[in-house]
């Protein structure tokens, strides 16, 4: 049996919990040797303005917030002009500690449900090249690696590599 995990769309009232949830991932990548999120990277102002740009939505179970992810409807900084076509996921993030497991599916089963609402066909996303299980975990969600990896540019000017990934939706 699932635990019960529902969705809302998040607002200003969320921002703490926001950076919250986004640091409580950050600290996890450095702790597991991964760079890519930095703890303090992603503050309240990030969440403001994606919040008032698109869709953030929460994930919470017994009252608690435990996971969350970004929706855009456009993303050209990564995937150049397109087509209205795709949704894109961006920080997905659930608290290992307090989600059920299985929360990270929900999430992106959420985002994809609220994609083809809009009569979106395609989901996107894009991972940090050098991080081989996140890879692995949105190939078995059923998305596919899209093209040559591409470098961004993080906050900081630090330089990485991410793959873009794609699913279509039935």
């Amino acid at each position: 049996m699932t635990a019960q995990v529902t969705f809302r769309q998040a607002d200003e009232r969320d921002l703490d919990t926001l950076v919250e949830l986004h640091d409580g991932v950050a600290h996890r990548m450095v702790r597991e040797g991964i760079d890519q999120w930095r703890p303090g990277s992603r503050g309240p102002e990030h969440f403001r303005a994606r919040i008032a740009a698109g869709e953030v939505w929460l994930a919470e179970h017994g009252g608690r917030a435990v996971g969350a992810y970004e929706l855009w409807w456009e993303d050209a900084s990564v995937w150049g002009p397109q087509p209205p076509v795709a949704g894109y996921v961006h920080r997905l993030m659930s608290d290992r500690e307090a989600a059920p497991a299985g929360t990270g599916r929900l999430l992106l089963a959420h985002a994809e449900r609220r994609m083809a609402a809009q009569g979106r066909t395609v989901a996107r996303l894009d991972c940090e090249a050098r991080d081989p299980r996140l890879g692995a975990y949105y190939r078995a969600a059923g998305y596919t690696a899209v093209g040559a990896p591409l470098e961004k540019v993080a906050a900081d000017g630090r330089r990485y590599a991410v793959v873009l990934m794609e699913k279509a939706l039935v």
